[in-house]
């Protein structure tokens, strides 16, 4: 008996310090990924930034789904259907969602959180105008939008993948007021999030969601079967890019989602890393439209005039085999709307001439915010370009550095740049946020929109209006290129560059072939 108490002392002694675990318990599989910046804002449906955004994937689910080659596929929605005229369209969603807490997925959540996603999205704010939709329950599993007039991105908008993504929330958290960012978080995706573990600034926390009912079709994009293989995800949060990668190298971490581009070439000849890329995206700088300088279209085209893209991305560190030598369309070069009308006096870049073009606006001195990110290297970068570009020809930069999270919730402030607003702000857009009047982040801002910068131009918003209903390829076509001369003509925003970000991963790590658009997609990979 004494031996018999003596053995369990022993083994609850070990158990206590962790020298073994209860063979009873599987072991917890758990991917460690150093993200591309802290989260702060946990709902999608209330930033465009990309943080928020992957956070949101892991969460939440949507109506449909992108696949890997770009269409629409059934995601919640088992069935649809719609009208010879395309006036009416009747979805029923799969029987048995349910959210993270166990509670059923009704059509009413849906409705409501698509009445919420088009009221703020450029896609549904582009359906608003064209077509005045009305979502409405039949059931409680089936659900109706009525439209006065067809509009062509029906399932493309239910399908959106970024920057203000269609995620179905309760009908309780879909109603509340959007001018502030949603603080409970309560999704039907793979994932849940463990607030109990959250530390700002340090670490995020994902566990398998119990009741999330995966589809039986291949995961492809964000459509198919999203069941996980890691039953626990953890984001470590390492500002210090030395320290990410070292993290990386000793194993620590099993996945960094962005490589600094410092440590590209170093990473691609290590034997215990895979380096992998999967789209393509466009480096931006973003100006304030509501106050001076930049609310002078000539100001905003002559610091246009003086953009050097190489100069850009040689700053921001990517290889050349990762970047575009000049790219002369507001979309993306290669993709589907490339077009070069109305850049060719923008094609090379001439300090002298932006100068002269900049006296010739009547810029009187003023100061320009610039917000610089601290945490984020290649952002940094551009944002130290652009402070060197706009000071080349006369401007009075004041450079204001902050971590990234922190300008991403600054960026929404409408206050007066010297009462903690901002004047510019370098970020990066991906390639679905780019590559259409509609879908493009600040080219789809229509005026009265709430994306940061607030671009207003109602010939523009006329054009994108006309190019959405017109079904002709050629008129279409025509209406593309007068879109993008337009865009040109009052520059809504600078295009600095073209170039593929790079991701890291444990050569253990399986599924890298599947990863998508840039995309964290947890529940793709194995190891």
């Amino acid at each position: 008996m004494r031996q018999t108490l003596a053995n369990v002392a022993v083994w609850l002694l070990a158990s206590s310090i962790g020298l073994f675990s209860l063979p009873a318990l599987a072991q917890t599989k758990t991917l460690r990924m150093v993200p591309h910046a802290d989260v702060k804002i946990l709902d999608p449906s209330f930033t465009t930034a990309y943080i928020t955004r992957n956070f949101g994937n892991m969460i939440y689910d949507t109506p449909f789904g992108l696949d890997a080659k770009g269409v629409p596929r059934p995601q919640m929605v088992d069935k649809y259907s719609t009208s010879k005229d395309g006036l009416l369209w009747t979805f029923t969603l799969r029987p048995g969602l349910k959210f993270s807490d166990g509670s059923a997925v009704t059509a009413a959540d849906v409705v409501a959180s698509m009445q919420r996603w088009t009221a703020r999205d450029s896609v549904g704010r582009a359906m608003t105008a064209a077509a005045s939709p009305v979502w409405q329950t039949l059931d409680a599993s089936s659900f109706t939008l009525t439209l006065k007039q067809p509009f062509g991105m029906v399932l493309e908008g239910m399908a959106k993948p970024s920057s203000y993504p269609p995620v179905v929330m309760p009908e309780r958290l879909a109603k509340m007021p959007s001018s502030a960012p949603l603080t409970e978080v309560l999704g039907s995706g793979p994932y849940m999030f463990k607030r109990d573990e959250w530390v700002p600034g340090n670490k995020v926390v994902f566990v398998r969601n119990p009741h999330y009912l995966a589809r039986s079709e291949p995961v492809s994009g964000l459509a198919g079967s999203k069941k996980p293989t890691f039953d626990r995800v953890e984001w470590l949060y390492l500002p210090d890019s030395n320290s990410a990668i070292a993290a990386l190298k000793k194993g620590e971490v099993d996945y960094v989602e962005q490589v600094p581009p410092d440590f590209i070439t170093a990473l691609r000849s290590d034997a215990n890393v895979k380096v992998g890329s999967t789209e393509s995206r466009q480096a931006l700088l973003i100006m304030n439209h509501l106050y001076p300088p930049f609310n002078n279209v000539k100001v905003r085209q002559a610091l246009l005039k003086a953009v050097n893209q190489q100069k850009f991305l040689t700053a921001m560190g990517y290889p050349l085999d990762m970047r575009v030598t000049y790219c002369p369309t507001v979309f993306i070069c290669g993709g589907p709307n490339e077009t070069a009308v109305g850049a060719e006096p923008y094609r090379t870049s001439d300090v002298s001439k932006a100068k002269q073009m900049l006296l010739e606006s009547g810029y009187a001195g003023e100061k320009v915010v610039l917000l610089v990110p601290s945490d984020n290297t290649y952002l940094n970068a551009e944002a130290l370009m652009a402070a060197q570009t706009m000071r080349s020809i006369g401007m009075n930069v004041d450079m204001q550095t902050s971590d990234w999270a922190s300008i991403t919730s600054r960026r929404a402030k409408r206050d007066t740049p010297d009462a903690g607003g901002w004047n510019m702000y370098a970020t990066v857009t991906s390639e679905f946020d780019a590559n259409s009047p509609v879908n493009h982040l600040f080219l789809g801002a229509a005026c009265g929109s709430s994306v940061p910068g607030w671009p207003c131009d109602k010939q523009l918003d006329e054009l994108r209006a006309t190019w959405i209903s017109e079904t002709v390829p050629t008129k279409r076509k025509q209406l593309l290129d007068a879109f993008q001369a337009r865009a040109f003509e009052i520059v809504p925003f600078i295009n600095v560059g073209q170039f593929s970000p790079a991701f890291a991963v444990r050569k253990e790590i399986k599924g890298i072939d599947k990863l998508w658009a840039g995309l964290p997609s947890a529940w793709m990979l194995d190891k």
